[in-house]
């Protein structure tokens, strides 16, 4: 009787210690984009074209924003600290996207597509501004000179950032 119960005991802490997690393989079904996450995380899924968030822009006025989230080209990175970035529209437009709180900053070289999550608004740059931009993107003397007049920007600020890997 005692070595019945001893048995017991035994078959029953083998069983209990057995790993019993299946994990799935979808990699051959549904290969997943590595994406490294800058600022706060989200989902790529949903993010709508370059093309796309140039024909919204069109809608906005100053003063006006949009949440959205925003697949696009990286066309230069501030070149100082990665405290702001210019993506391609797509259209010979431009975005200037910046970083909610200072927050957080892109890699000196990143390159290449991102997912931009936060508020697209439009709103006009002052020449002051305009040649600090131009100094952090390592533009000559003669350029920064040439900086005379506000622009009207499309403006991005993101509270997160996905870069492509």
């Amino acid at each position: 009787m005692k070595n019945i119960f001893l048995s017991l005991v035994l078959v029953t802490f083998v069983f209990s210690c057995k790993n019993d997690k299946k994990t799935e393989d979808n990699s051959a079904t549904n290969p997943e984009v590595e994406y490294a996450t800058f600022g706060e995380g989200f989902e790529a899924k949903g993010a709508i074209s370059a093309t796309e968030l140039a024909e919204q822009y069109k809608s906005l006025k100053a003063g006006d924003t949009l949440i959205t989230k925003a697949t696009a080209k990286i066309n230069e990175v501030c070149s100082t600290k990665g405290c702001w970035m210019r993506l391609d529209l797509e259209n010979d437009e431009e975005v200037m996207v910046r970083f909610k709180d200072y927050g957080f900053f892109m890699p000196l070289n990143a390159k290449g597509e991102v997912i931009i999550n936060g508020k697209a608004y439009v709103t006009e740059i002052t020449v002051d501004e305009l040649k600090h931009y131009a100094e952090d993107a390592g533009k000559t003397e003669d350029e920064i000179a040439a900086i005379t007049e506000s622009e009207v920007t499309l403006a991005f600020e993101a509270d997160g950032v996905l870069l492509k890997q």
